[in-house]
């Protein structure tokens, strides 16, 4: 049986928020967006979950399309949705964050991410979306 519904869809995205140490600072992973919107800066590795996916298969899809970083332990840590947050359309986004040992870990830009490079903390650039507001809603609670 087909169905209708009198009510709009909205986009469900993930993000995930992977840390390292160094000897001087903390590191948060960023890729460079090659697509619109944003197209040319940072952001967490995610993106779109699939219709047939659950949402922690998707993270972890993703988080190895973009960057070649695979079996991470990811904590599942909150829901962003502002209105605004994606101007293509009513987007939600759950956001993850994880730990590796060290920024020497290989990674690689794959799919829709044109670099990926880690980011002290505390020398950030400019980032996409809301994930500046994400970011600090992390470290809030991880201090």
């Amino acid at each position: 049986m087909a169905y209708t519904y009198d009510h709009p869809h909205f986009a469900l995205t993930v993000d995930a928020v992977i840390f390292s140490k160094s000897n001087i600072s903390l590191n948060v992973l960023l890729i460079r967006r090659a697509k619109e919107p944003f197209k040319d800066c940072w952001a967490f590795p995610g993106g779109y979950v699939n219709i047939d996916e659950v949402i922690d298969n998707a993270v972890n899809r993703e988080l190895e399309e973009e960057t070649n970083l695979s079996n991470i332990s990811l904590t599942r840590f909150d829901i962003f949705d502002a209105i605004d947050r994606d101007p293509r359309e009513r987007t939600i986004s759950v956001a993850y964050y994880g730990f590796i040992n060290g920024s020497n870990v290989p990674i690689k830009a794959g799919d829709d991410a044109k670099d990926v490079k880690w980011f002290s903390i505390n020398n950030l650039p400019e980032l996409a979306f809301d994930h500046s507001i994400i970011l600090k809603k992390i470290l809030e609670v991880l201090k």
